[in-house]
């Protein structure tokens, strides 16, 4: 995908490590990190403990615990941040087959958007910022290579 405003990187490799960042975004926002995942179920958030137990977020995947999904994402934002410095990273999980409701759906846990790829298409989108696309993506595409 590539706009005027939007240009995306995909299957990058991390460095120092077999992992590899399904897609880049850089928007005049800053950059999102987005996870790519096929699963089937209904993604949803689940809080636990609060008040007298400390607060526990889980990512669910109809019945499957997709939490550490998102820590797998957290990594990759601290990689991308660590990389390009001051401009805003976003990290996103977007769940491709899932069973999204037809009102509402998305939702962010630990500061990770989950989101559809719809959706996610709009936010990119709709991001407004005065970060420079071209520069960025050049620094990004070099310093991470394709996988």
């Amino acid at each position: 995908m590539k706009s005027d405003s939007v240009a995306v990187l995909h299957d990058r490799r991390i460095p120092g490590s077999k992992a590899n960042i399904d897609h880049i975004a850089i928007t005049p926002g800053g950059v999102w990190v987005i996870d790519a995942k096929r699963y089937k179920g209904r993604p949803e958030l689940k809080i636990e403990g609060g008040i007298l137990r400390p607060r526990l977020e889980k990512l669910l995947v109809g019945r499957r615990d997709c939490t550490k999904l998102v820590d797998g994402v957290l990594k990759q934002v601290d990689v991308v941040r660590d990389l390009i410095g001051d401009v805003p990273v976003t990290g996103a999980m977007c769940f491709i087959d899932a069973d999204w409701p037809l009102i509402g759906g998305a939702f962010s846990t630990r500061g990770v958007q989950v989101l559809w790829p719809k959706r996610l298409a709009k936010a990119l989108v709709e991001q407004s910022g005065n970060v420079h696309v071209a520069s960025i993506l050049e620094l990004v595409a070099t310093r991470l290579r394709s996988a």
